[in-house]
């Protein structure tokens, strides 16, 4: 059967199965949305810029779920540019086809183009959110996703009086796709955003900001879900609210033991829902969030943003509002005295199962490196040469004929091949404050890692002091993985598994590997299909700290991956 016709026979079969799904699927357990890409005229910091939105919002729509439903989003390109959607800590168990990022597991919809992408929602409960996967269009087209315990059930604690989507994002005065292509160009560090933002907004520390400060309106002895989302580009961001302790309750559509805390830490893609208890005097009160960016040299965005609590009621309000502690903005300790002290809830309502038996064990460095300078080029890296990053010494290139999940199920050659290391391919003092030229330089290549089908894996993060060492916030697409352990310094494989917490480790989606140390997670592989991992700094996954895993299929229909959908984009 000529290629043509196999993705042909391929496209009916997945008709077939997704009619037949989509008709099971009519009761309440559906939801239908759509996603309208397009340029609109927003104004900020005094000035109006064409930013890229979804429906004409920024930031763009929650969606609202109960736990298991499944949503159907079309996507309609009317932008100017390629676009993929990713719905950020989804499983999508066995359909990896609407999982979003660009030449990985579809390739992007080009201007006119639209898609269907259905999103089948398992075990996620809490909050997730959705962004853009083509280049830097995640910097303005993203949202959060709300998914409530199923009719019946209960919160693991006190029912709120309300919840509140809080997503921190930022803003550019100049054209983001501008900024992009400078940086993608000069081989150097990006240009900081101007201003960071809650809600969309930047708040009253900015110039004309004031009058639109998001502004949460709360009564006293009431208790608010705030879903917190970072989806700043490049930096982890410190949060808090003045004078209010908040209860973390959640994080990446996992519940978390409470934990009473002044300040959260938030890596970009992570997801933390806290508890704010409204038990101070009637007044206004600063939240805010600025940046934890622990890399020496690299440019980040100094301000704060902030937004109002303010208590209903009769009173006269201080002139000023209370501001909040916010720890230095390189403050490492601090950043993992939080991110350290989050527990699985695992109680009898929630049990967790945390791989004990380990068949598949991976050891990645996190590096950054350097490339030469291209003849001919100016490139402003280090001693002129190109800023460049690596897991395990590769530096990833992503294909552009087709992408990895067609390639795979349709056993196309010649797109990518499966020879990505287990290990680096060499081993030395990765956190030494002085590490010899010869490593600082990976290979390019487009490589993916096979796991069998149910094999436990465990992935050691070894973060390195190549070039310049940095906290690297880690991604998996299509699993949530028990983070088991982390430290400073080189991994000790002799005494640092016994530190491992394998009772209550935190469930997560994404994980700040700290500052020239490392972090230990575990999951089980029992999702077939093509699944992306990569480091949430968008300088970083564009300069190559990104790969691929395949989870090969299991024996029986419910263990395989599902047929693609009719309307793929074509490349």
């Amino acid at each position: 059967m000529s290629s043509v016709m196999s993705v042909f026979f391929l496209q009916i079969v997945g008709f077939v199965f997704l009619s037949t799904f989509l008709v099971s699927c009519q009761a309440s357990s559906l939801r239908r949305h759509t996603f309208v890409v397009k340029e609109v005229p927003y104004k900020r910091l005094c000035s109006t810029n064409n930013i890229l939105t979804v429906n004409g919002k920024y930031p763009g729509p929650t969606l609202y779920a109960d736990k298991g439903d499944t949503i159907v989003v079309n996507v309609v390109n009317k932008s100017p540019y390629n676009i993929s959607i990713h719905w950020h800590g989804v499983k999508q168990p066995k359909y990896p086809w609407s999982d979003g990022p660009e030449y990985i597991t579809q390739c992007p919809i080009q201007p006119g183009g639209k898609f269907s992408q259905k999103i089948f929602l398992s075990e996620e409960e809490g909050t997730l959110w959705w962004h853009a996967h083509s280049d830097w269009s995640r910097a303005t087209v993203y949202g959060a996703i709300v998914i409530f315990p199923k009719k019946g059930t209960k919160y693991p604690f006190p029912k709120p009086h309300a919840d509140v989507p809080i997503i921190l994002g930022e803003w550019w005065k100049k054209d983001i796709w501008e900024i992009y292509d400078s940086f993608m160009e000069s081989g150097g560090d990006p240009n900081a955003s101007d201003a960071f933002t809650i809600n969309g907004q930047p708040g009253d520390h900015y110039n004309c900001s004031k009058p639109d400060t998001f502004k949460l309106m709360v009564d006293y002895g009431k208790t608010y879900l705030l879903r917190l989302v970072n989806a700043v580009l490049q930096d982890m961001l410190f949060f808090s609210i003045a004078d209010h302790q908040l209860t973390v309750v959640g994080t990446d559509g996992s519940y978390t033991k409470p934990l009473k805390v002044d300040y959260v830490t938030i890596s970009p893609g992570q997801t933390i829902d806290v508890l704010l208890e409204a038990n101070q005097p009637l007044d206004r009160y600063y939240m805010a969030a600025k940046a934890y960016s622990s890399a020496n040299g690299a440019a980040y965005n100094p301000t704060n943003t902030t937004a109002i609590v303010q208590y209903n009621g009769n009173y006269t309000s201080s002139s000023t509002p209370s501001f909040p502690y916010l720890p230095s903005v390189n403050d490492t300790n601090a950043s993992v005295n939080f991110t350290g002290r989050l527990r699985s809830l695992a109680d009898s309502d929630h049990p967790i199962h945390v791989p004990l038996n380990i068949t598949t064990p991976l050891f990645f460095t996190l590096s950054m490196a350097t490339v030469p300078c291209p003849n001919g080029s100016t490139c402003k890296g280090p001693n002129g040469a190109r800023l460049g990053a690596s897991i395990n010494n590769v530096s990833f290139i992503l294909p552009s004929s087709m992408d990895i999940l067609r390639a795979y199920y349709s056993h196309a050659n010649g797109v990518y091949d499966t020879k990505f290391p287990n290990q680096p391919p060499l081993f030395f003092n990765f956190t030494a404050n002085n590490i010899p030229l010869v490593y600082r330089t990976p290979r390019k290549a487009t490589e993916v890692k096979v796991l069998e089908y149910n094999s436990t894996v465990e992935i050691v993060f070894q973060g390195t002091n190549l070039v310049a060492g940095t906290d690297h916030p880690m991604h998996i697409h299509g699993t949530s993985f028990y983070v088991v352990g982390w430290g400073f310094g080189n991994f000790d494989k002799d005494k640092d598994i016994s530190t491992y917490n394998l009772v209550d480790p935190p469930l997560q989606n994404t994980i700040a590997v700290p500052k020239n140390g490392w972090a230990a997670i575990r999951f089980k592989a029992k999702n077939p299909g093509v699944w992306f991992m990569h480091c949430h700094l968008e300088r970083h996954l564009s300069w190559g700290m990104d790969m691929a895993f395949i989870v090969k299929n299991g024996k029986g229909r419910g263990a395989q991956v599902l047929p693609p959908p009719p309307d793929m984009p074509p490349c």
